[in-house]
This record gives structure tokens, sequence and C-alpha cells, in this order.
């Protein structure tokens, strides 16, 4: 592995909870660990309204290095979601956020809500499109009903993520289309994830990096808490996919994460 180089790059990892429980009793260590392998920022997507204490508390101790996002996800959108919905839209009202997020389609677990997901959405889309802000797109067993609720907002300027890509080249070819960039995480060190073939004629200038810590761990960690020092083990990954130098694919994502979020 080519670790000596990380500590001359700069990674940004775009999507991360680390407000969440489990890094309540390491959250420093982890941030450090990650900081030492090149991550300088770390974006932190709202799940909820439980989430934003723990978030904010986080970006007022590491200002301009953890960002919040402002968002429902899908997957929190039950009965009392329009309340949910309220509150984010409070918190928008409050104070800048840099993105909307995360939101979007989740037909994996639970089908109940569906309309209410739908309309969530929409709504989300709609708040990023007023207010000229990025949107990260979370979505599961959703692909082509979530690229066809997006494109109507994409035709008026609406730009973002599709975090955690793992589709297939018809939808990468479908997403960055719409001018929409691809969150790359653990899901491409897995063998059979088919990311690689799906990446193949996709521009790096369309990839961003993230690690949706502490979910879906790159190899060869699979198994355990995901954190964002493993950022370069994706990066990696990805650096052999694209048959990119490390660094250059470094320099690339970030400037597109830049791009996205600003600064």
């Amino acid at each position: 592995a080519q670790i000596m180089e990380f500590y001359k790059m700069i990674m940004i990892a775009t999507h991360c909870h680390l407000y969440g429980e489990e890094f309540k009793d390491d959250i420093d260590t982890v941030i450090k660990r990650a900081r030492q392998q090149g991550v300088s920022r770390f974006y932190l997507p709202s799940i909820d309204s439980k989430a934003i204490p723990g978030m904010l508390a986080l970006e007022t101790k590491y200002p301009g290095v953890c960002i919040a996002m402002m968002g429902l996800h899908p997957c929190y959108v039950k009965a009392n979601y329009r309340e949910e919905l309220a509150i984010a839209e409070e918190w928008l009202a409050k104070r800048p956020f840099v993105a909307i997020g995360e939101t979007g389609l989740d037909f994996y677990w639970d089908k109940t809500f569906v309309k209410e997901q739908y309309e969530a959405f929409s709504m989300q889309m709609q708040w990023a499109l007023d207010r000229g802000l990025p949107i990260v797109i979370h979505t599961r067993d959703a692909m082509d009903e979530t690229i066809k609720a997006v494109k109507p907002f994409a035709d008026k300027g609406l730009r973002g993520i599709f975090h955690c890509f793992s589709g297939n080249a018809a939808a990468a070819k479908s997403v960055t289309d719409m001018g929409f960039y691809l969150g790359i995480g653990g899901v491409v060190t897995y063998k059979n994830a088919g990311l690689a073939e799906a990446l193949e004629k996709i521009g790096a200038g369309y990839l961003v990096l993230e690690t949706d810590a502490p979910y879906l761990t790159p190899v060869p960690f699979r198994g355990k808490r995901n954190e964002s020092s493993y950022l370069s083990y994706i990066l990696e990954k990805l650096a052999t996919i694209k048959n990119l130098p490390v660094n250059e694919l470094a320099a690339i994502t970030t400037a597109n994460a830049q791009k996205i979020f600003g600064g």
C-alpha cells in the first residue's frame, strides 16, 4: 500500500456520521487519525432531529473541519415526517448549512412510507433549489425511481451527490448526465459489487470520496466500524480502477468536493 504517499495528499470526506453513538468514546482520536492521513474536511449529513445536537456540537468543536448539512433521511420518514421537516426547515432559516441532506428514497427495509418519502424528498430538493445549495442523495433499492424524481429538479439547476453510489453503468451515466457527482465509498473495495465496471466510462471529474462511517467499511477492515482514516483505502482502489496515480486522483476528488460544497 502506498500509505506514505497519503501524508502529502489532501482528501475530503464528503459523507460521514461522526456524531454517531459509535464514536462517542474516541471521536477526537478518530478525527486525528484521519487528519494524519490527509483528510482535511469531514462533511456531516443529518438524518433526523435527534442527530442535530450531536452533529452541531462536533461542528462547533472542529470549526471549518467538521461541516454540517441539514435534511431528513428517507429511513427516518415516519408518521411524524412533517414535524421532522419543519424542524429541519427551522434550522435552515436560523443559520447557513453547506448542503441539504441526506435525503432520497430507500425501499430496502420498509415500504410503509413510500408516498411520504417521495413527498419529503421533493420538498428537500425544492429547499436546495430555493437556497442555491447542493443536495446529498441516499438511494437504496430505488435507483431508477430516484433518478426519475431528481430529473425535473436537475433540469432547473439542482446539483449534488448521489452518495454511496452502487448502481450499474447505465445509472452512473444517467446521474452524471444530470450534472451530479458519484460518492464513492467502501463498496468499491468489495469483490462482487460490480462498481469497477459501472465506473469504467465515468470521468474522474464526477467522483468524490466518502466513507459513510461508521457504515460500509472498506476491505481490509470489512466487518469492523468504519472511520474516516480509511478514506485512503477507497482512494487507492479507485485510483487502480481509473488507472490514475493516487495523488492525482486525490487532487481531482478534492477539487470536485470543493466545487460542490465551496471552499
